[in-house]
């Protein structure tokens, strides 16, 4: 994971900076302040409240590290203004097995399938880079059977 390069649009990149920011700020002084009550409660070696945020504490730390990591070593593509050919950063409408789907091809790190966005190294997001409007493709998905895509529609 440590030689993992790292793509961002410009959005991904915004998103985890506010992120970073706001964990750096707010989360922080919140979980401190959780800590410091806590510790008012006493003895702190059967004290859960101190647990659960000390918890907290050390998944927040990670996952500020992580942001961190990831800012430093991202490169960010600016997707073209105009091109006929799927990038990272297009949103695309497929008919998908007979089912009209939209997806925005992002880098890795800033996936999300429950918003549509998917990563440019997964089978469909790699299947689609290149692709023009009107080309049908074939990947297989996570389940091992065949996905048959055809690119109705791309917007940068």
């Amino acid at each position: 994971m440590a030689n993992e390069n790292y793509v961002l649009t410009q959005e991904g990149k915004e998103k985890l900076e506010e992120e970073l920011h706001y964990l750096e700020t707010e989360k922080r002084a919140e979980i401190g302040e959780r800590i410091k009550v806590a510790r008012e409660f006493g003895d702190i070696s059967e004290n859960s409240e101190y647990d659960d945020a000390k918890n907290e504490q050390g998944m927040m730390e990670a996952r500020i590290a992580e942001i961190s990591r990831i800012l430093s070593e991202a490169t960010v593509v600016n997707a073209p203004k105009r091109s006929s050919k799927v990038n990272i950063g297009s949103t695309v409408t497929v008919d998908m097995n007979g089912r009209e789907r939209v997806f925005t091809i992002v880098g890795g790190a800033e996936s999300d399938a429950a918003e549509g966005k998917i990563s440019n190294e997964s089978p469909v997001g790699q299947a689609l880079l290149g692709c023009k409007k009107g080309d049908e493709v074939t990947t297989t998905g996570p389940t091992g059977r065949d996905i048959t895509l055809t690119v109705l529609k791309i917007e940068h």
